[in-house]
């Protein structure tokens, strides 16, 4: 075995999977340059750190579990009640979060609350911070089994680790008077230790209605608007304005001598 394999083996022993694969790569190079021992360890090193932060990135945005949609570098401003690109860029640093300041997209359905809450939890996850999206139904559906099953156990154990937790929806639906209370109970946990981004297509007065307990619901608020910024969505649906359909928007005449 030479001495190339022998570092390979020692790599693979101390899991060092990137340097090992880029070795023979780095080595060439190296010497086509002239480069000294020194610059070819500090290329090596590198490599392997690259390696280890791109692994961790993917699996933090795995744990996150995004919507389809979720790049804000794509998001079309162009499009009705879009938000202001100077405000999203305000968002997008993420100083309100290390702050523990929650956010509030608020807006009816189809004017990028989704898109956008989705967008700040994968920044959120490229810098490094523990971030998860969930619909309302979700969390609820975690809350009600996490007393029953170890994977919502763990589940929950992670949201309370986390430095953002995105609840997209809250309140489209009732709640049971157990969801409510075990949603409080969450949000009072998180409260000051991690933000919160939440949409939902009701002002938060009217979230009362949903959770049809006045003091429950003035207790959660208290907690989501102590350090809070509400951002009002509006305009049409870009869904509806960019519909897509099966047919033609010209329709060939069919041949009808055969």
């Amino acid at each position: 075995m030479n001495k190339s394999e022998q570092i390979k083996q020692h790599c693979k022993q101390l899991k060092l999977s990137a340097l090992s694969e880029h070795l023979d790569g780095a080595i060439a190079d190296a010497e086509s340059k002239g480069d000294s021992y020194l610059e070819l360890v500090r290329s090596l090193l590198e490599s392997e750190i690259r390696h280890r932060q791109d692994k961790a990135l993917q699996r933090r945005t795995k744990m996150a579990r995004l919507p389809a949609a979720y790049n804000l570098d794509l998001y079309d401003y162009s499009a009705s009640g879009a938000m202001d690109k100077q405000q999203l860029n305000g968002l997008r640093e993420l100083s309100w979060l290390e702050q523990n300041f929650n956010v509030i997209l608020m807006g009816p359905s189809g004017v990028g609350k989704t898109y956008i809450a989705a967008g700040l939890c994968f920044d959120a996850v490229a810098r490094g911070y523990r971030a998860y999206f969930k619909t309302m139904e979700e969390l609820v559906k975690v809350l009600k089994m996490k007393e029953i099953t170890r994977q919502a156990a763990t589940e929950y154990k992670r949201i309370l680790k986390a430095h953002l937790l995105v609840i997209d929806d809250i309140m489209m639906f009732p709640v049971s008077e157990q969801a409510a209370i075990e949603l409080f109970a969450l949000i009072n946990e998180l409260h000051e230790k991690a933000s919160l981004v939440i949409t939902t297509n009701k002002s938060p007065k009217q979230w009362a209605e949903v959770l049809k307990d006045t003091v429950l619901t003035t207790a959660l608020l208290d907690r989501i608007l102590y350090r809070c910024e509400i951002i009002k969505l509006t305009g049409n649906s870009y869904r509806m304005d960019n519909r897509k359909t099966i047919f033609e928007k010209t329709t060939k005449t069919p041949n009808l001598k055969n």
